[in-house]
């Protein structure tokens, strides 16, 4: 196949992939997506199906802080097409947002499919061509791209490639990590791909799982070391999940994975302290039994007196042995051992992947003229709540840009 001397490859047809063909086709440029997937944007459908997060609300400043150490290419990237950028975005394409009441950003349908198929007619209306079921297999000898596809190998040139190919996590979706070792191999940096807003799994009495898996914790706080944060979480069979979990998921991850497991306290009345759970539950009992009481008496759910519960059998002391203060300053300070990492395929997003070092301030590898990089294949993470899907659709605009400039460069 020899394509026109403009011709420039995305390889991803994700968010980061199709925005860097937009921005790429807008500059003149023949564009071809390639994706292993039979159709576009399998993981971003994904994402919409509990209502689709774009962005959120919240100021830049407070909003960059979302990608913790973030460096300066990614800063840039979202400074360049921030979430207002992204609002308009959406509503040219008929998809009008508004803001919930967390702040997060929605389509008023609330769906990605609507949005994905008028993107998909727009980047039609700009002759960006599609393939599908092809599969990047790296470079050949003459550095061109090679695919596997249906009818067998296939190699073709290009002036530009923008790699877009994903983290590691839902790989039935297309992001399975695959293109760390074609990279490796071309001597890039890359930080190991590890889960990223995962589960955690823990240890749970059978009694406990049987009982209580699929039951939410609302308005909890839960700690990990100097880090709390107040929100919700769901128990699983295997352990514990939920968006608290997510928001604290580097903070865990990295101290489970450090030491082989870590302690996450949980408050189940928070707003309350010691002293005001102490009066509440100093009162007679009588003959309600002990889980009815604190059910009454603190206002506590059930599942969170069989948290307390777990605990208690874990002391080696029955709850019922509890004084009033004890029970009080354990309904604020139930530790729970998380034992691993849920896996990085039930994972939400990943974190690793290319280094920045390896990239110039256009998203190119530096070792690698001509091949750009962008959305979740790169270093960095961030929390849920439209978080990543900005920094997916900010960097491959940035990458689409960057290619254009190079091209008139080179």
């Amino acid at each position: 196949m020899t394509p026109p001397e403009n011709h420039v490859a995305v390889i991803g047809a994700g968010p980061a992939g199709l925005m860097a063909a937009e921005m790429l086709a807008q500059g003149g440029a023949r564009v071809t997506v390639y994706d292993a997937m039979p159709s576009a944007g399998r993981k971003f459908l994904m994402a919409g199906r509990g209502g689709l997060n774009l962005t959120h609300s919240e100021p830049l400043p407070d909003f960059l802080t979302r990608y913790r150490e973030a460096p300066p290419h990614l800063r840039a990237a979202v400074e360049a097409f921030p979430p207002d950028a992204l609002r308009d975005w959406s509503a040219a394409l008929g998809e009008v947002t508004f803001v919930g009441s967390s702040g997060r950003v929605f389509p008023k349908t609330f769906k990605a499919s609507p949005l994905l198929r008028a993107w998909l007619r727009r980047l039609d209306a700009a002759r960006v061509q599609f393939a599908f079921r092809h599969r990047w297999t790296g470079w050949d000898a003459q550095g061109r791209l090679t695919f596997q596809t249906p009818d067998g190998r296939l190699a073709i040139d290009a002036k530009a490639t923008v790699l877009a190919l994903g983290g590691a996590s839902w790989p039935r979706l297309g992001s399975d990590g695959r293109w760390v070792e074609l990279l490796a191999a071309k001597g890039i940096a890359i930080s190991k791909l590890r889960p990223a807003n995962s589960g955690f799994t823990v240890a749970w009495s059978d009694v406990f799982r049987d009982r209580f898996e699929g039951q939410p914790l609302k308005g909890v706080a839960l700690t990990i070391g100097a880090h709390t944060l107040r929100g919700e979480a769901m128990i699983t069979r295997s352990g514990i999940e939920g968006g608290a979990i997510y928001a604290l998921s580097a903070e865990l991850r990295e101290a489970v994975l450090g030491l082989g497991h870590a302690t996450l306290m949980i408050a189940l009345r928070p707003d309350l302290d010691t002293t005001a759970l102490t009066t509440r539950l100093s009162g007679t009992r009588g003959k309600q039994s002990l889980a009815n009481f604190l059910r009454k008496a603190a206002q506590l759910s059930p599942v969170g007196i069989g948290l307390m519960q777990e605990a208690a059998i874990a002391s080696g002391h029955p709850l019922a042995s509890f004084s009033p203060a004890e029970l009080a300053y354990l309904i604020n300070a139930i530790p729970v051992q998380l034992t691993g990492v849920a896996p990085i395929d039930r994972a939400i997003s990943t974190a690793g992947g290319i280094t920045f070092d390896e990239l110039d301030d256009h998203f190119m590898l530096r070792k690698l003229p001509g091949v750009f990089a962008a959305g979740e294949m790169l270093d960095w993470e961030a929390p849920t709540g439209g978080y990543l899907l900005q920094a997916s659709f900010a960097t491959g605009a940035a990458a689409g840009r960057g290619v254009l400039a190079w091209s008139k460069r080179s």
